[in-house]
């Protein structure tokens, strides 16, 4: 049995279309757990799945990195909704997937919002190194997890401990997709044309993934998407935005939701 889990939480707002978040890379729904609540306050139908390969969904039927998403992802959005456009939000890893979606069906969202996005083709090597955990014994694993966490998802050290780590920790151990290769690509660069929507973008101004490349990454945005409609940084925040600055993250996507509508 293939099982895709989706978090569904709200009533709506009149004609208000749902509202889907897709997570990043190693992760879950709870990539947004400091925001529905926020998001639900709005007045919207609030759609978390856990993309295929990640926290209670199986892996996808085939394949194993963004690309095999599009597929299950749009079967679930014909489930839950009869397809009708939604308003995506995608962070990271789970931006790449809203934008190959998106691509190959149009007609599913009427605003695509990217939220620390890869694959813009901008950077031209990686500018982190993580550190693997797997083979090590229980007790040595949290001090590489404190490391990873530091060095890609968040700016502030200090909100390492407690909830932050909690939800990593939860996360990786059910990442079961693990060769993906796209995010390293201009693979989102390149879905962009295809897709017909306004596109705006949230990052963190300390995003591990652009250090030094944040006015090419607009250039980049501008130049893909046919409707690009601007990018907003959220100050004092890393690659994991909408965790570390909750509350000038909700400012940027109300921002970004009501200009795109």
């Amino acid at each position: 049995m293939v099982w895709r889990v989706w978090r569904v939480a709200g009533t709506g707002a009149g004609a208000l279309p749902p509202l889907v978040l897709l997570h990043g890379g190693s992760g879950s729904w709870m990539h947004w757990v400091r925001n529905i609540d926020t998001l639900l306050s709005w007045g919207r139908t609030v759609c978390v799945p856990d993309l295929p390969g990640f926290g209670d969904s199986a892996v996808p039927a085939t394949g194993s990195d963004a690309d095999a998403l599009v597929a299950p992802l749009a079967e679930g959005m014909q489930a839950l909704w009869g397809g009708a456009p939604c308003d995506l939000v995608g962070f990271s890893f789970g931006g790449l997937a809203a934008g190959l979606l998106l691509a190959a069906e149009p007609a599913l969202a009427r605003q695509l919002v990217l939220v620390g996005a890869p694959a813009m083709g901008v950077v031209p090597q990686r500018q982190f190194t993580l550190k693997a955990w797997r083979h090590l014994p229980t007790e040595a694993q949290a001090a590489v997890h404190r490391h990873n966490l530091a060095e890609l998802m968040l700016h502030d050290a200090a909100l390492i401990e407690g909830l932050a780590l909690q939800v990593h920790c939860a996360n990786v151990v059910r990442d079961r997709m693990p060769r993906r290769r796209l995010a390293h690509t201009d693979a989102l660069a390149r879905a962009l044309p295809a897709v017909r929507c306004p596109v705006q973008a949230i990052y963190g101004e300390r995003d591990a993934l652009y250090k030094g490349f944040l006015p090419a990454l607009e250039s980049a945005y501008r130049t893909a998407a046919a409707d690009f409609r601007g990018l907003s940084l959220v100050p004092d925040a890393g690659h994991w935005v909408q965790f570390e600055q909750p509350a000038p993250f909700a400012d940027a996507l109300a921002a970004a939701l009501a200009a795109g509508a």
